[in-house]
Order: C-alpha cells, then sequence, then structure tokens
C-alpha cells in the first residue's frame, strides 16, 4: 500500500494540471502544512488541564505540543499575559502525510452521525480549516484516561491560490466533503 504522498504525485498532481491547465509544475497547489490547535480557556481556572491536552495532543500528532500562552491580560477572564491557555502542533512533510491519511480513513469515519465534511470551511485563499469537537476520535486516545472531552482545530495550509483550487486538491486527496 502506498502512501499518501506518492499518490499525491502519481495520481493528484496530474489531474490537477490538467483540470486547471496548469503550464508549469510549480503552480499545482500543494499541502503545505497542517496545524493542530487546542484552545483551553478553562486552564485559567485549572492549570493542571494543560498538562493532560499537550500529552494527548502530542499522542494524536506524533510530535510534541507546544503550549501556548496569553498575549494580552483580559480582567474579565480573569486572563493575565503569559498564562499557558493551549497548545499547539506544525506537522510538515512525511508526517503530515501520514495525519492526514489518518484523519480522513480512521479518525474523521468515527465521528457520531458523519455525513462529509462542509466545504463551506475554506478561508478564500485555498486554506481549510476543521473543528473537532471530540479527540476521542483519534486511535491513539485511550477513552479511560482522559478527564475531559476537549475539542481541536485542524488548519491545513495549502500552497493553492483559490478556494476553488485548494477544494480540488484535498478532494483529489480523499476529504470526504458534503456534496
Amino acid at each position: 500500500m502506498g502512501t499518501l504522498k506518492d499518490h499525491y504525485t502519481d495520481v493528484c498532481k496530474p489531474a490537477l494540471q490538467e483540470e486547471f491547465g496548469y503550464t508549469n509544475v510549480m503552480q499545482i497547489p500543494k499541502v503545505e502544512k497542517i496545524v493542530l490547535n487546542m484552545g483551553l480557556g478553562e486552564a485559567v481556572q485549572n492549570p493542571k488541564i494543560i498538562d493532560g491536552a499537550v500529552e494527548e495532543l502530542t499522542r494524536i500528532a506524533g510530535r510534541r505540543a507546544v503550549v501556548t500562552k496569553a498575549k494580552k491580560s483580559i480582567a474579565g477572564f480573569k486572563l493575565r499575559e503569559g498564562m499557558p491557555i493551549g497548545c499547539r502542533v506544525t506537522l510538515r512533510s512525511d508526517v503530515m502525510y501520514d495525519f492526514l491519511s489518518k484523519l480522513v480513513n480512521i479518525a474523521l469515519p468515527r465521528v457520531r452521525d458523519f455525513r462529509g465534511i462542509s466545504p463551506k470551511c475554506f478561508d478564500g485563499r485555498g486554506n481549510f480549516s476543521l473543528g473537532i469537537k471530540e479527540q476521542i476520535i483519534f486511535p491513539e486516545i485511550d477513552y479511560d484516561k482522559i478527564d475531559k472531552i476537549k475539542g481541536l482545530n485542524i488548519t491545513i495550509v495549502t500552497s493553492a491560490p483559490t478556494d476553488k483550487e485548494g477544494y480540488a486538491l484535498l478532494k483529489s486527496l480523499g476529504m470526504p466533503f458534503k456534496n
């Protein structure tokens, strides 16, 4: 069984070049990076929740998660500058393709009442953002060891200049969009 990266080079690139009429191979859109982000507002009251989130995100991504800190103090939220409020991971190259394959083939089908992803989540420049409400859809997470259900954001950054080209790229990579 080949990898998703091999599928991209062998199948997706020629199909995209023919569909959009690219004259140069460097114009063909590609996935540049995937960013996983877990924002934890409740970490203001309970700072220990960050440790569990970092461990879970590290297991999901296969790379060590970085703790993100507040940039500004907000009195209404009892938030001070520099307090830890979340964690994130950036994936590139082979690890990125492995994660994308795992997301499409294993994690998304495990979502309850899954009917496909809305294609409206593009940002206007070909990048795609996806919100997941439960981290337990990933097989690396042991359901018995989690303390709280947490959500996470997945941003797929592509080199596509338009949403139409980004949609075609992700569709050819197997992303299950709604019709």
